[in-house]
């Protein structure tokens, strides 16, 4: 039953409300450098619980010229959840909190991220590491300070795909082994629900809580019956930020993100149109000399001569090495990714435009 139990996949990711104001204090104020920390909680069944989270221990990178290099801390701090002092570190955490009979199992890590620049391979091998050495049915939690700073959370739970895992172990992503496997950009990252949970003692004490008492102002402010709300001349003052036509500075720096991912989509696609120029012309190369070879090979045999070794153009010519693929798939997976935040950024925007696109479009609006 255990082993039944512990095969089936995870279905949801239930947070704690205190381990939710955790990590928005700790992203929040690291930023813009990443942030990371682990998890620890219970499995049960297809649910994992996360109850508590603790960051990692922040390393001081001495400063250049008397600048601190703010790219060399995040790199650091990308890299914290496998580095061997974090998981010795994460390992007496652990321990301490199970000798005072807490949830004390592994169940992943998180980091922050800024307008959803979180698929990378330190991501990657991040949770290729917990997957692998620490537990199978852990989750990397993604919290985007820059999306939730516009009011509306953003913390998702994301897993590697049993495919993924698979071909990552092999570390061969050529263009053979993927078709081969199957394996797609869509492919790499599972995402879960995630559902946040308040204790039942937490919840009762929210519900005590006295409401705030409206002030003597508001409270003359507002109409007391229908009747009176129905005399009042302007009962709803107009609302003009809805017809501010200024496009959202988020969705600005999402676009100039997107465009960044797809030029290097393009450099990795020139490379590899250049590794095929550079095979075809060894391999033609290869085809002449084995042709020559041959009638040389021929011409001996006539003349009773031992013929000479056709496997020789192995040590005379060397063949180009084909890139790697990985950094393709995972540029495509985060191009995926900017381009579904642009589409929920320009839906307000686009209707604004289509509204007012006559006096925008010369002749746009004439019948």
């Amino acid at each position: 039953m255990a082993d039944t139990i512990k095969d089936a996949p995870l279905k949801a990711v239930q947070l704690e409300a205190l381990v939710v104001m955790k990590i928005i204090k700790h992203c929040s104020q690291t930023f813009p450098t990443t942030a990371t920390g682990f998890l620890v909680g219970m499995d049960k069944a297809a649910n994992l619980e996360i109850t508590n989270s603790f960051p990692f221990p922040t390393v001081e990178v001495p400063p250049t010229d008397g600048h601190h290099d703010n790219n060399a801390a995040s790199n650091l701090a990308a890299a914290a959840p496998r580095a061997k002092a974090n998981a010795s570190y994460q390992n007496e955490m652990i321990k301490k909190l199970r000798e005072v009979n807490v949830d004390a199992n592994n169940t992943g890590w998180y980091t922050s991220a800024n307008l959803g620049n979180f698929v990378n391979l330190n991501m990657i091998e991040n949770q290729h590491f917990y997957q692998k050495e620490l537990n199978e049915r852990t989750v990397a939690l993604i919290h985007d300070v820059s999306r939730s700073s516009q009011g509306s959370l953003s913390l998702r739970a994301f897993r590697l795909s049993p495919s993924f895992m698979i071909a990552y172990k092999e570390a061969k992503f050529t263009t053979e082994s993927l078709q081969k496997s199957n394996l797609r950009y869509q492919d790499i990252l599972l995402e879960l629900p995630v559902q946040i949970h308040n204790s039942h003692l937490l919840t009762s004490f929210l519900h005590s809580m006295p409401s705030p008492v409206p002030s003597a102002e508001a409270q003359e402010s507002q109409p007391p019956t229908i009747a009176s709300l129905a005399k009042t001349p302007d009962p709803l003052s107009p609302n003009f930020s809805s017809l501010n036509l200024s496009i959202d500075p988020f969705l600005t720096q999402t676009t100039d993100l997107l465009l960044e991912s797809i030029e290097t989509h393009h450099t990795e696609l020139n490379n590899y149109q250049y590794y095929q120029r550079q095979l075809a012309r060894e391999q033609t190369k290869i085809t002449a000399w084995q042709a020559k070879r041959k009638s040389e090979n021929a011409s001996r045999a006539l003349a009773k001569q031992t013929p000479l070794p056709e496997d020789e153009w192995q040590r005379l010519f060397k063949l180009p090495q084909e890139p790697g693929r990985l950094d393709t798939l995972l540029n495509s997976r985060q191009v995926e990714q900017y381009a579904r935040q642009v589409d929920g950024f320009a839906a307000g925007v686009t209707g604004k435009m289509f509204a007012v696109r006559g006096n925008l479009l010369p002749g746009a609006g004439e019948p």
